[in-house]
């Protein structure tokens, strides 16, 4: 069975979330983006755990579903932020955590509880190494799979530049054997991975990090298995390109954290143009905040390729590049993403077409020009060639994505018209 994935996502229950997430949401928001299976996230905190005991019933094995609903599917996961001292350095990792079962969850939460406060936060701060989360974790069930989350960022993950480690192997010790996957963050993607011969064995997977319901899908992860907990797990553990058929994902220029830069001074600065200041700001003097394209650079053993084809390691997952669909609408109308317009086309190519990745992956260009505005199946088009321009990302601040020239937009309008 052919669907799409997406594991890591947050409950109202997290900091900063919408009070959308909920699961009611959750499954209503999975059909209109195409998604089958969710992550529940946030499994640790006591009210959302609460919530998925109380609202879901058992589906195919280790996956879960609404009572009276038998769309969406839920994995359960959650995220914990491990903050610790390793090596006289100051550590902060984020760690993605899959469970088979319920019964499972309640150990980890009960053993978890007694180490920190896994009530202030969905996403909870423990003062744990992450390789001892992981001996913990596995201890209670070999069957639960851990991955580091948004692996390239610089100040929560495995190889950022303000906390990170320089390898899996360094970070997890005896524990690394059992780090099948990494997950590559907004702010990077397959081909700068690749570039890693360390990675080579490791499978890469892409989820949303998602705050709020319109934000879920803008990574995922595409199978062609059975569902069940042992399927979705197994084909990424054995990086298999039969199964696990590719990852959805953001141009990476898009993510926050692309570039080195300094938001307050407004200054974004590729690499070498970093080495040129020293990794200082030259407005104000202070570090800059040094991004994922750097830190891959620093850790690459392979040089990074015009085509990413060209680089691509034997037995890799595939992967696609896109840019969700309302940011495609709101720069093929030449408008903000939260304007009305937006919602209004959005709404429209949902209902005729099936669902957002239907939108952007499958149907045929006679179907987006019968189903909306010429410039807009324009632009869903552009994105899918790949011919977008972008000025990445730094220092928490999202790169700008161009689909169009100016005023291009208006000549594709009225030729499609005068046609």
């Amino acid at each position: 069975m052919k669907f799409i994935a997406d594991f890591h996502l947050h409950s109202k229950y997290s900091r900063a979330t919408s009070p959308d997430m909920n699961l009611e949401s959750l499954d209503k928001w999975a059909r209109i983006k195409g998604l089958k299976v969710l992550g529940t996230g946030d499994f640790t905190h006591p009210e959302w755990s609460k919530s998925l005991k109380e609202k879901l019933e058992p589906a195919e094995p280790g996956l879960y579903k609404l009572k009276l609903e038998d769309e969406t599917r839920f994995i359960l996961t959650s995220e914990i932020s491990c903050i610790y001292t390793k090596n006289n350095k100051v550590r902060k990792i984020h760690v993605l955590i899959f469970a088979p079962a319920l019964e499972v969850v309640e150990k980890i939460n009960a053993h978890l509880g007694f180490i920190g406060n896994i009530k202030s936060d969905g996403r909870p701060i423990l003062g744990l190494d992450a390789k001892e989360l992981a001996k913990i974790v596995l201890g209670i069930s070999p069957d639960c799979f851990i991955v580091p989350a948004h692996a390239w960022t610089p100040w929560f993950s495995i190889f950022g530049s303000k906390s990170g480690f320089d390898s899996i192997e360094e970070c997890f010790e005896e524990y690394s054997k059992y780090i099948y996957a990494i997950e590559t963050g907004l702010s990077s993607d397959p081909p700068m991975n690749w570039r890693l011969s360390a990675l080579d064995k490791i499978t890469l997977i892409s989820n949303s990090d998602a705050h709020s319901p319109r934000k879920l899908g803008r990574e995922a992860n595409v199978f062609d298995t059975d569902l069940g907990y042992d399927a979705i797990i197994g084909a990424i553990k054995d990086k298999d390109p039969r199964r696990f058929l590719y990852t959805i994902e953001f141009f990476p220029e898009e993510g926050k954290y692309h570039y080195d830069g300094h938001r307050n001074c407004e200054i974004a600065l590729a690499p070498p143009e970093s080495r040129k200041y020293n990794n200082i700001c030259p407005t104000c003097g202070k570090p800059l905040t040094i991004g994922v394209m750097n830190r891959v650079e620093k850790l690459a053993d392979r040089p990074a390729f015009a085509k990413a084809s060209a680089g691509k390691p034997e037995g890799a997952i595939p992967f696609r590049s896109l840019v969700p669909l309302e940011e495609i609408i709101a720069e093929s109308l030449g408008v903000t993403v939260a304007s009305k317009q937006v919602g209004l086309e959005y709404n429209n190519l949902i209902k005729k077409l099936g669902s957002e990745f239907n939108v952007l992956l499958t149907a045929t260009k006679q179907d987006l020009i019968g189903a909306t505005l010429p410039e807009i199946a324009e632009g869903i088009t552009r994105v899918r060639e790949g011919h977008v321009s972008i000025t990445p990302g730094y220092d928490g601040v999202y790169g700008k994505v161009s689909i169009f020239s100016t005023g291009e937009q208006k000549n594709i309008k009225k030729q499609k018209t005068l046609f």
